[in-house]
């Protein structure tokens, strides 16, 4: 998926955090980054839910990021590919929402460098993209994308990077719907609240993939994204498998034990990824579906 080279873009919805606060992962931080966590490292992180405080986010720190102008400035450059998708998203959700039942509030995105200290409390890179509720920001370390490929063998690609992010606003979607309370219960398994959520905000990354190429942003009158091809589409669809459930329980070398699972399967992450694709927002009630079509 790759930008118009002419399309405008408005600025302001990335910033770049000025310094890195905290070493490790400190106590507070939110159940969503905490799945995350347990995601990318394949172990059960969910003792330190709630283990010391929390600690505001840093936010006087962050500079907005500068120099990102048009599609072409987010063609050639991770941090401008980031900022587009974002006004992109910004675009879609501020229609979208609504229908959903609920009013809708923009998001942000701050990039950082190993370490960083949110609402949610201290977090490392090693924590992966995550969207923290209190700050109703997403945050993300950049080296991930290498990771990606490198450790979970995703191909890559624009599309597979916007899909993380696209993830985690469906992430800021569900706070403002309340679907994201679901998550909160601790319960494990395939069919899980925490599941639920985790396949509606693939489910949500789908629908804007779909409609970006037609969404015209605030700043342009023109879409910013190019029609999606189907090689792009492989790549998403590539990246939301990697991180399944039982492609992380093997790759860490243990049996695939579908009760631990808190993000879904690859396979259900990648159909739920094409569900909205296929029917847009209000197809992705992962909540409505019995435990069997989920």
């Amino acid at each position: 998926m790759t930008f118009d080279d002419n399309a405008k873009l408005g600025g302001g919805k990335v910033s770049k955090r000025g310094r890195n606060v905290g070493i490790g992962v400190g106590g507070g931080i939110g159940v969503i980054a905490i799945v995350l966590i347990g995601q990318l490292l394949g172990v059960d992180l969910s003792g330190i839910v709630g283990a010391g405080g929390g600690g505001g986010s840093d936010s006087a720190s962050d500079e907005v990021i500068t120099g990102c102008e048009t599609g072409a400035d987010a063609n050639a450059n991770i941090d401008c590919r980031i900022e587009a998708a974002a006004e992109s998203l910004d675009a879609y959700w501020a229609e979208e929402t609504p229908a959903l039942g609920a009013a809708y509030a923009t998001t942000n995105v701050s990039l950082f460098t190993d370490a960083t200290q949110t609402g949610c409390g201290n977090a490392t890179s090693a924590v992966g993209p995550f969207y923290c509720p209190p700050d109703q920001r997403i945050y993300l370390d950049t080296a991930f994308y290498d990771e990606l490929r490198s450790r979970f063998g995703a191909s890559g690609g624009p599309l597979a990077e916007m899909y993380v992010i696209a993830h985690e606003w469906g992430h800021h979607i569900q706070n403002l719907t309340g679907a994201i309370d679901a998550s909160q219960s601790g319960a494990t398994g395939a069919a899980s609240a925490s599941v639920r959520v985790e396949l509606q905000a693939d489910c949500y990354a789908g629908a804007w993939a779909a409609a970006a190429s037609e969404q015209p942003t605030a700043a342009s009158d023109v879409p910013l994204l190019e029609p999606v091809t189907k090689a792009q589409i492989a790549d998403a669809l590539n990246a939301a498998a990697s991180i399944g459930d039982d492609r992380i329980q093997e790759s860490s070398g243990g049996a695939v034990n579908p009760e631990a699972w808190t993000h879904g399967s690859s396979e259900q992450r990648q159909r739920w990824f094409q569900a909205g694709y296929d029917g847009g927002a209000e197809a992705c009630d992962t909540f409505s579906v019995a435990d069997t079509q989920l």
